[in-house]
């Protein structure tokens, strides 16, 4: 079987490094779907449709192709937490978050235009929050890393700091799960290893 080259459906810096990390070089596709039209509250539910939304929305542009699409939300008791309107919203999550602990939520699709075929599935890690004085959140919050990530907060980055501990996938906080990626490319017939470059 052929092995296609493989398109991430996603401007995300972050997953983008995960794949490279790893000896996938993915071909960048920001899907540019409007999520707001996605009104669904249980979070596995939400990450799942959007990652399936986000991947359908470039799949035309590449029929023979294995297209990948991700979406992540922090949730604390079910309540859904995506990224922050603006700062004094990120300080707020973060008054509420320190101390406590959240559920990372990643839905993955991945199509493969090759066969016709597609698989989805979600991972779910928990994050552990330390406690934070209100001067370390507006210290954190001003470096703007906040606004731009699900959950207000980059394990890869400054929010690593402020991450007590994780019961889960490590790289599922990040942006995507390296483990479950693998097992997905599993059963449409790949190694993952076809994919390294």
């Amino acid at each position: 079987m052929k092995v296609p080259q493989f398109v991430l459906a996603s401007a995300s810096p972050a997953r983008k490094k995960l794949l490279e990390t790893v000896g996938i070089k993915p071909i960048i596709c920001a899907s540019d779907f409007d999520e707001s039209q996605i009104t669904i509250t249980e979070p596995k539910e939400l990450v799942n449709t959007l990652a399936r939304c986000k991947a359908e929305t470039v799949v035309s542009r590449f029929p023979s192709c294995l297209i990948m699409g991700c979406d992540s939300v922090l949730a604390f008791d079910g309540e859904i937490y995506g990224k922050p309107q603006d700062a004094d919203d990120a300080i707020a999550r973060w008054q509420f978050m320190q101390g406590n602990f959240g559920d990372l939520y990643t839905g993955h699709v991945l199509i493969d235009n090759t066969q016709n075929r597609s698989v989805i599935q979600c991972q779910i890690t928990r994050v552990y929050f330390g406690k934070m004085s209100d001067r370390a959140i507006q210290a954190y919050v001003n470096t703007g890393e906040p606004l731009k990530c699900a959950g207000a907060f980059a394990l890869e980055g400054f929010g690593s700091l402020f991450v007590e501990k994780i019961e889960g996938c490590h790289s599922n906080v990040i942006g995507l799960s390296l483990p479950l990626l693998r097992q997905m490319i599993g059963e449409l017939g790949y190694e993952v290893t076809d994919f390294w470059e």
